[in-house]
């Protein structure tokens, strides 16, 4: 517990001050001890350290083309391109994290998805990852259990849509990376 001593004539500006010092003091950016927004250090700390522990994780990839598009795209032939990605199993919940490149689309990706689907068979969105995406991006996201089985089975492909495109333009089925 810490002491804070301040001489002064004004009651508001002696509270004042004690408030800064215990929100600095507990290492909150301008918020008491647990107290704030959800992207407080105290909130973000308790999350990282508490009932979040990982259980366990596994890594995935996927080459994508347009010859594993269905239905066929009218993609030009050096269409291509590489997802990898990550989950971690947690005590609150599953977590995706996602690298998608891509080159040689006939235009601007519109968007980025994960579908349930094994190979050659249209399925529908399961994540989405982009919209409009540039090639190099990444992120996160929360997935069922249910998306966690189509991953760790190989019933999901990745894959990116562009005007011309709109079904999909390059498709990559994704499986445990090796």
């Amino acid at each position: 517990m810490r002491k804070l001593v301040v001489v002064c004539g004004t009651g508001a500006f002696a509270l004042g001050l004690a408030a800064a010092a215990l929100a600095v003091g507990n290492g909150v950016r301008g918020y008491g001890a647990g107290y704030g927004p959800p992207t407080s250090t105290a909130t973000t700390t308790a999350v990282a350290s508490g009932s979040a522990k990982a259980t366990g994780s596994s890594k995935f990839s996927a080459t994508l083309t347009g010859a594993q598009e269905v239905p066929k795209p009218k993609a030009p032939a050096g269409a291509g391109g590489t997802f990898t990605a990550r989950t971690v199993k947690t005590k609150s919940g599953d977590t995706f994290s996602w690298k998608l490149t891509f080159h040689g689309l006939s235009g601007p990706a519109v968007a980025a998805h994960v579908h349930s689907g094994r190979s050659g068979v249209a399925g529908g969105v399961a994540v989405s990852l982009c919209g409009p995406c540039r090639s190099g991006m990444s992120g996160r996201a929360r997935i069922s259990p249910a998306i966690e089985t189509a991953l760790e089975t190989g019933a999901a492909y990745v894959n990116v849509h562009t005007a011309k495109n709109p079904n999909g333009e390059i498709r990559g089925q994704i499986a445990r990376a090796k």
